[in-house]
């Protein structure tokens, strides 16, 4: 039998793609309440770019080195003391935030979520994080069963159409005067004006649920500048006419509400073992591709996920 081999994406210092390094690792121990899974995919996130510009508020305290990885799709291969109810080649899921872009990784057991057997693992991979987000955007944050509306550039229109919503082409037409009388819901990940133009769009009464902010980071801004800019959207609450807005993490989310992370993975687990939901998966990618792959997301233009999978040969 082979022997395993562990291998990382490192952020070996702050800043571009080029900051990034795959290297050898040693293969980590489960500790007690842990197990140690073999990675079968990893997504890449937008999110890994904040994290590695050194603008993600939740890892500001880390300092290189570290490992990269926001979720995880494994196989357990060993158990830690104190673990039961698993065991080994069972397949987990879980949301990491750091330290899953990697050949073999631990993950505290009580946090995992177990996946379906038959699911592929690159389209799990592409649920745990952005999919969860959006549910609970609908579910959890806003309310479900909305007539939608998505901004796109115009080649990905006809994607916006695809996925059953109503296409707003952003270079050509002013989302904020689509509707007369304004939106219900705003969702905003990319605070353009600083979500200003979001929060004009709603109706009177309606809501505003920021959770990113892509622009600040394309316009290089400072991390002081984009928390100001979700503390303004508290304040915006209380002007009149009735307009909410409040700030979407889905960590914060999992740290008061536990129980609904699970839940909500694990419907849409369900969803996908029925194909009632088709994940797009817009690349798998070995370790080799990974910088790469940073540089696209970075750049934006992307119609799916760009999915890490450890297994697949250079």
């Amino acid at each position: 039998m082979k022997e395993a081999r562990n291998r990382v994406v490192q952020v070996r210092r702050f800043g571009g793609p080029d900051g990034l390094e795959v290297v050898d690792a040693p293969l980590p121990t489960a500790g007690r309440g842990e197990v140690r899974v073999r990675v079968l995919a990893s997504g890449l996130e937008y999110t890994d770019v904040l994290i590695r510009r050194h603008l993600y508020p939740q890892t500001m305290r880390r300092r290189p080195p570290f490992v990269l990885g926001y979720d995880v799709v494994g196989e357990i291969n060993q158990l830690g003391n104190g673990v039961s109810g698993f065991q080994l080649g069972d397949r987990v899921a879980d949301m990491t935030v750091v330290g899953s872009n990697a050949a073999y990784c631990t993950l505290r057991a009580d946090r995992l979520t177990r996946v379906p057997p038959g699911l592929d693992a690159a389209e799990v991979a592409t649920l745990i994080l952005s999919w969860t987000t959006a549910y609970q955007l609908l579910h959890r944050a806003a309310r479900a069963g909305l007539e939608l509306w998505g901004t796109a550039r115009d080649a990905h229109t006809a994607l916006i159409r695809e996925l059953g919503a109503t296409p707003i082409d952003y270079q050509r037409e002013d989302f904020t005067r689509v509707l007369p009388d304004g939106f219900d819901v705003v969702f905003d990940g990319v605070a353009q004006d600083g979500y200003r133009r979001s929060f004009a769009a709603l109706k009177r009464g309606g809501l505003l649920c920021a959770y990113g902010y892509s622009a600040g980071v394309q316009a290089q801004r400072r991390m002081l500048t984009m928390l100001t800019w979700i503390a303004r959207l508290y304040l915006w609450s209380w002007l009149p006419g009735g307009k909410r807005a409040l700030f979407y993490s889905i960590n914060v989310m999992r740290a008061r509400r536990p129980a609904w992370f699970r839940e909500d993975l694990e419907r849409l687990f369900g969803l996908l073992a029925t194909r009632a939901i088709r994940p797009r998966v817009a690349e798998r990618i070995s370790f080799d591709e990974v910088a790469e792959a940073h540089r696209r997301l970075e750049a934006g233009g992307l119609d799916g996920k760009v999915v890490l999978c450890p297994d697949l040969p250079p």
